[in-house]
């Protein structure tokens, strides 16, 4: 069971994980050798499965922020998910959704030529819906 300082310290290491555990300690009260069992515990439970980057997609150079409503075209989906494993370096994130479609893709394109190429590839496997990201809030 997670108490107000598990939540706490959850949150301190969203903001930063590579805060030190002295500083942790600091912001959640406890002391450096506290805040690292407490970490210790929460990642031994599986609560905290691992730690992150976040990118940039965009000074990467990938400008293109879409996500794709997809909708199979059989009730066989192995085509498209094999289609897929081909073009992973556009995935940033595949889920298996309910609702208007099968699948919600996004993706990451360096110009409207590439997200072109990649959705004429597509329409081979699946039909979709297409959203581009104007910005994010």
């Amino acid at each position: 069971m997670l108490d107000r300082t598990d939540f706490l310290i959850i949150d301190e290491l969203s903001k930063n994980s590579r805060i030190t555990m002295k500083e942790l300690g600091e912001k959640v009260h406890l002391t450096g050798p506290a805040a690292t069992a407490r970490v210790e515990k929460l990642e031994d439970s599986g609560i905290i499965e691992g730690y992150s980057i976040q990118l940039n997609q965009v000074k990467m150079g990938y400008d293109i922020h879409a996500f794709l409503t997809i909708i199979t075209q059989t009730i066989n989906h192995q085509p498209y998910l094999a289609f897929l494993r081909t073009r992973e370096q556009y995935v940033i994130h595949h889920y298996k959704i309910s609702g208007d479609g099968c699948y919600l893709l996004e993706c990451k394109f360096t110009s409207n030529e590439q997200m072109s190429h990649f959705l004429e590839d597509l329409n081979e496997y699946a039909n979709y819906k297409l959203s581009i990201v104007i910005d994010e809030k």
